[in-house]
């Protein structure tokens, strides 16, 4: 009888290979509905990645234009932080950082290996971020559509485009 006991104690110790098949693909299962789900967080970084920026931007234009306006409101150049950015000061300009990377990529301290800030056309600007210059995600044809513009006469952001984002 004891060893009737022992035996039938022995067999119930671990799992059968059929229950571990099972929950194998059972987790496989689970696994190709979850996947999807989470594969492609990619685009969502990339656009907030370009609205932190864009908020940046917009701080860094009132703070450097409030500085300008402190100083005298005559002066080609302000301090932040210890960093000099290049303001607009023409006779048509008001006093916000230039579309440059001197002006309002050192204001809002926009990394030249994050973003690429084109030259600017009529002292408008485009601040792309660099891993989108010439990248077409979305296939339409047109490359480097992430991206927003920025416009030292007035220190606004305008055109923000999220398609190869």
């Amino acid at each position: 009888m004891k060893a009737m006991t022992a035996i039938a104690a022995r067999k119930e110790k671990g799992f059968t290979l059929i229950e571990l098949v099972m929950v194998i693909v059972i987790l496989g299962i689970l696994a190709a509905f979850a996947l999807p789900r989470f594969a492609d967080f990619g685009n969502e970084a990339r656009v907030a990645s370009l609205d932190g920026a864009i908020g940046a931007v917009k701080s860094a234009s009132s703070i450097a234009h409030s500085r300008w306006l402190a100083n005298g409101d005559g002066a080609a150049t302000v301090v932040l932080d210890g960093v000099t950015v290049a303001i607009d000061n023409s006779t048509s300009g008001n006093g916000f950082p230039t579309a440059a990377t001197g002006g309002i990529g050192a204001a809002a301290q926009l990394d030249a290996n994050d973003y690429t800030i084109g030259a600017a056309n009529s002292g408008v600007a485009t601040i792309t971020p660099t891993d989108s210059v010439g990248i077409d995600r979305d296939g339409d044809g047109t490359a480097g559509e992430c991206s927003f513009d920025y416009d030292q006469a007035d220190g606004t952001i305008d055109n923000r485009v999220i398609e190869d984002c």
